[in-house]
């Protein structure tokens, strides 16, 4: 079946009076994009990361628009001619709602539904991993395959930060290790960690999406909840969480950002059974002395430390 993608560019202020114009028509299945929200957005969840992506920034430069989708066939078109009338009505009435462009594209339905996957390839790891995405084949051989469904949400394994993390986790893994893996997101490091040979895995996350993701990547690689739990929350902020987490893992892992790890320094020597390993990644290069610093001060000892593209990642005792 064949689309059409309709654009309209508007901005902030007129994208409710665009979409009410849109439901009137009957079209209520729309996508919004919010310069404005989006840029409140980056403000209010500092914490959580220390850059932002140059280009997702341009892309959403001056940009509010909303797009939905109609079918390229007789009583699409004819949607789209009222939409067209309404919306050059809505132009001469009302100067207020930026530029009113709209632009159109004719796609299929796995173009915009599937078309992502095509850049997700079997990846090799360090000397052991193998990370498969779920709609790929692939012949592991020696390796030790990881089968992961990412969705449009979690990344595959491809970022520097989580290659970094997995390298220096096949060579802590040996067999029988009790793994904590804080901010799991897809869960990848945690079923990667267990794959290996890790005996059971914990993973968190303040992100409730991320419990259903990890469990379900943990099931296509037949590993089920007698071995690996997740569930959603804060050990920074809930003592609850932090008494549930407990202590005594053979390796903690936190592939987050580097104020996170700065706060969660001072707890990690808690977590940690004697002789184990804190694996932190996800800290850009400007932040890594810093966080550097913050590990030594909480009596942490930096045993590794690698870089890749501009990204850190430290191994401690």
């Amino acid at each position: 079946m064949r689309w059409l993608e309709v654009r309209i560019d508007t901005n902030h202020a007129g994208l409710e009076t665009v979409q009410a114009m849109l439901s009137a028509l009957g079209v209520d299945g729309v996508a919004v994009e919010d310069e404005e929200e989006f840029q409140n957005f980056l403000e209010n969840n500092r914490d959580y990361w220390d850059y932002v992506d140059e280009e997702l920034e341009r892309h959403m430069a001056g940009r509010s628009r909303i797009t939905f989708y109609l079918e390229a066939k007789e009583e699409g078109f004819a949607k789209l001619g009222e939409v067209r009338i309404a919306l050059a009505a809505l132009k001469a009435e009302r100067q207020d709602l930026g530029t009113l462009l709209m632009t159109l594209e004719e796609v299929q339905d796995a173009d915009w539904e599937n078309s992502w996957k095509q850049y997700y390839k079997p990846m090799e790891i360090g000397r052991r991993l193998l990370i498969v995405p779920q709609w790929e084949e692939a012949e592991p051989g020696d390796r030790v395959p990881v089968y992961l469904d990412p969705g449009l949400t979690f990344g595959t394994g491809a970022h520097a930060t989580t290659r970094l993390c997995l390298t220096a986790l096949e060579e802590r893994i040996h067999g029988g290790e009790r793994v904590l893996d804080l901010g799991c997101g897809s869960g990848i490091l945690s079923i990667a960690a267990l794959r290996l040979g890790a005996e059971s895995a914990l993973a968190v996350d303040i992100d409730d999406k991320c419990r259903d993701a990890a469990g379900e990547n943990a099931a296509l690689n037949g590993i089920g909840p007698e071995s690996f739990t997740v569930f959603t929350g804060n050990i920074l902020t809930d003592e609850a969480v932090a008494e549930r987490i407990g202590g005594g893992y053979d390796v903690v892992l936190a592939n987050i950002v580097a104020d996170v790890i700065i706060a969660l320094a001072p707890r990690i020597r808690g977590l940690l059974k004697e002789g184990g390993t804190f694996l932190c990644s996800g800290i850009i290069e400007g932040r890594a002395e810093e966080t550097a610093a913050a590990l030594t001060a909480a009596g942490l000892k930096i045993r590794d430390r690698w870089e890749d593209g501009g990204w850190y990642a430290f191994a401690c005792k």
